[in-house]
């Protein structure tokens, strides 16, 4: 017997207010994307690298004292044994890598923009606050059921017609596409809330029309 499309439900289903702190952690992971090169740089490499580098010095601790692990882990001190030989292998080729590579990965962004000003960036004044002020999060759509005309009507296609009111799916597909927009070099010189705010309501257009007509960009490019 042959099983056809997955019907589109005639109303748009409650969504369920367990969340989840995986999909909350999920979602602030991929709002990073609105950060700037550098700032993207130090979370996804040098937060994991330090954790390592912290991960192995508690571990030479065990054979010598924290004060000889770091001698040895800079360079002053010969190791003495495996673990101080780790030290001092990480602290020869590691340490000297990461802040080359963060120098010059500085260096070539700055002066890439010396002559590559956006034009949305022109004659702005960015104050103190929204300097100090920590980035966005991608939105949740569960808000959006009883949010604004046009936040429910964007669920409404993007959830019930698009995703067949399968909210996890609609949410996980929403992220990626905001998500990966906010990669691309069309808003690379703007800074995190500027660029996290024009994605978003960009999104909101794209994919509320190709909801429309019952088609997710994320799923027919994961096919």
């Amino acid at each position: 017997m042959t099983v056809g499309p997955i019907p589109i439900p005639v109303h748009l289903k409650l969504p369920s207010h367990g969340r989840g702190f995986l999909r909350q952690i999920r979602r602030t992971w991929r709002s990073r994307k609105a950060l700037k090169g550098t700032s993207q740089w130090i979370i996804d490499w040098c937060l994991p690298m330090a954790a390592a580098l912290f991960a192995l010095y508690l571990f030479a601790v065990r054979t010598a004292s924290p004060g000889g692990v770091y001698r040895t882990l800079t360079l002053i001190d010969p190791p003495k044994h495996l673990p101080l030989w780790l030290a001092s292998l990480v602290g020869w080729l590691l340490v000297p890598a990461i802040l080359g590579g963060f120098a010059g990965h500085v260096i070539a962004q700055r002066i890439s923009r010396v002559k590559s000003v956006s034009t949305r960036t022109l004659f702005r004044r960015r104050p103190m606050g929204q300097r100090l002020r920590p980035p966005g999060l991608i939105d949740d759509l569960v808000p959006y059921f009883h949010g604004s005309y046009g936040e429910q009507d964007f669920v409404d296609a993007w959830v019930r017609v698009a995703h067949r009111n399968d909210w996890a799916r609609a949410q996980d597909h929403w992220e990626v596409f905001v998500r990966d927009m906010m990669s691309t070099q069309q808003y690379a010189h703007l800074d995190r809330h500027e660029c996290l705010r024009q994605v978003r309501n960009a999104s909101l257009i794209t994919l509320k029309i190709s909801g429309r007509s019952g088609l997710c960009i994320v799923c027919e490019k994961r096919r």
